[in-house]
């Protein structure tokens, strides 16, 4: 399996086990969220801890703006890059980062509380999710690499959590099939837009047809970090 620039991710064999069983390898990545520096504590077995992995700095860089409050979602957060630069940007919002991997998650709560946001932010395995949360935004860099079965049915939980008025902001490198995935999702009777490209990949608003379609939120390049 190739990352989506085109090389083999380090530790690709473990970010999506529930329990990684490769040795602790601890480590720093630093990047910009929401306008601030910050360190994010990264280990082996865990997505992309070597660096910020391109498609979520892309998703960041072009996502549209996250709405100014309510409940947001980050699927497959990983060490937590999206669930703070969520909590960071929006302070009263509730965030949710959920993942299969318990030591990913255990390094996101870290980074969480040395961010300032510990207090704010949800860190939970998809079971632990509860079945009444609704939510009016999801940011989800997918883990294409589960395969199409399991990465279709965490899709389809999380966007049956969205509100009535919330939607999802996906990234998926063209080469992985974001296309592909882009034609489910409107099978499954989702509208779906792309709204920037970037370096291979595809930035996709997904929401259901009854919300509203227009308005600036959809405007590439509107997260304000």
């Amino acid at each position: 399996m190739i990352d989506g620039d085109g090389t083999e991710p380090r530790d690709a064999e473990q970010y999506f086990a529930s329990r990684p069983g490769s040795p602790t390898r601890p480590r720093i990545v630093r990047a910009v969220l929401a306008g601030r520096p910050v360190e994010l504590a990264t280990d082996a077995g865990v997505f992309s801890a070597d660096r910020l992995d391109p498609g979520t700095r892309i998703l960041l860089d072009k996502a549209p703006a996250p709405p100014g409050s309510g409940v947001f979602l980050d699927l497959g957060c990983g060490y937590g890059p999206l669930t703070l630069a969520l909590a960071l940007a929006r302070p009263t919002a509730e965030v949710w980062g959920v993942d299969v991997n318990t030591r990913a998650l255990a390094l996101a709560r870290r980074n969480a509380d040395a961010a300032g946001v510990g207090d704010q932010v949800r860190l939970v395995t998809p079971e632990e999710v509860p079945v009444s949360l609704r939510v009016d935004l999801v940011w989800s860099n997918p883990p294409i690499r589960v395969g199409k079965p399991e990465l279709h049915r965490l899709l389809a939980a999380a966007l049956g959590m969205l509100s009535p008025s919330g939607y999802a902001a996906l990234v998926v490198s063209r080469h992985l099939g974001a296309d592909s995935l882009s034609a489910w999702l409107g099978r499954q009777g989702w509208v779906v837009r792309r709204v920037a490209s970037a370096q291979g990949y595809r930035v996709l608003v997904v929401e259901d047809p009854g919300s509203s379609t227009d308005g600036p939120r959809f405007a590439p390049g509107a997260y304000d970090r």
